[in-house]
């Protein structure tokens, strides 16, 4: 009897462990699941509220952006407004002289109020649609000779801006190529052998050099230092250069080129023998419009 019931009691004993073991198991599950389930919802009443705050911001900016563009619009529409008017008077006093210009005295009459009418919009149109392209704001000096260097007054041919600041020169006299920092002092400078004419941007640290002695030289800007690259050896004097998607437009003295970055000639574009400059002025023209009215031609 007493091993029977001692082995109920193991038993007895064992199914109460496996029953707690397993209620335990299924708290621990449903505080899991609980916990997931309000992290769940915590997250989601988060993302409403940033959902919202980015509404508001968007609203909000678009709301500022459309003021600002408001703004900006009055003058242009006060002139268009204006530019309306005086167009519609004139046009009615044309009509008017049409009419009258069998009556000596209305005709005379409207003639002067034409006139009057006339001089009126010049005035206007002068005061706001000047024929300049660019408008000088202001002019600072700085001084970028190298006293212990350079012999000559300094004569800058050719500027390049660079994205962070700097400012490359080129002073032909001293055949010298100037890195200026964002205050336009001189912190770096590579002699060349030949006078640097022009020169344009390849990429935001790098640049192309024409000189006149029929070699483009590229130079590259690293911490603030200028170091020679590779060079072009080209068949003619390089008198202007410029730079446009992946394509190099230099000039010589009556032709322009379009060549690859490599150095290879892809063709002439230009040649007039008319004059002494003529492939430079056209040169002129493709660094204002970057080569996008000539790249056609070839």
């Amino acid at each position: 009897m007493q091993g029977s019931y001692a082995e109920f009691e193991r038993n007895k004993v064992t199914t109460m462990r496996l029953n707690i073991q397993s209620f335990l198991f299924q708290c621990d599950d449903t505080s899991t699941n609980e916990a997931y389930e309000n992290v769940e919802y915590t997250v989601d009443k988060i993302r409403q509220k940033v959902n919202l705050l980015l509404t508001e911001f968007e609203n909000s900016s678009i709301k500022e952006q459309k003021k600002e563009l408001t703004l900006k619009q009055a003058p242009l529409i006060s002139v268009i407004k204006t530019c309306i008017r005086h167009h519609g008077e004139l046009l009615r006093l044309n009509e008017a002289m049409q009419k009258v210009k069998y009556q000596p005295e209305l005709s005379l009459i409207a003639h002067y109020k034409c006139l009057d009418k006339i001089q009126q919009c010049e005035i206007y149109m002068n005061e706001n649609f000047s024929d300049e392209l660019f408008s000088v704001k202001g002019v600072s000096k700085y001084k970028v000779r190298i006293n212990f260097r350079d012999s000559h007054t300094c004569n800058i041919n050719a500027v390049c801006a660079l994205p962070d600041g700097q400012v490359l020169v080129a002073d032909c006299k001293n055949d010298t190529v100037k890195l200026l920092n964002q205050q336009y002092q001189v912190v770096s400078h590579w002699g060349v052998k030949a006078k640097p004419l022009d020169m344009c941007l390849i990429t935001p640290s790098e640049a192309a050099v024409a000189l006149g002695d029929h070699e483009v030289q590229f130079i590259t800007v690293t911490q603030s230092k200028l170091v020679p690259d590779r060079r072009l050896q080209l068949q003619h004097i390089c008198r202007g250069i410029a730079h446009h998607h992946g394509d190099l437009f230099i000039c010589s003295k009556t032709a322009l080129y379009k060549y690859a970055l490599s150095g290879t000639l892809v063709c002439r574009l230009y040649k007039d023998r008319s004059a002494s400059d003529t492939g430079k002025n056209h040169g002129g023209f493709i660094l204002i419009s970057s080569g996008i009215c000539i790249t056609n031609y070839c």
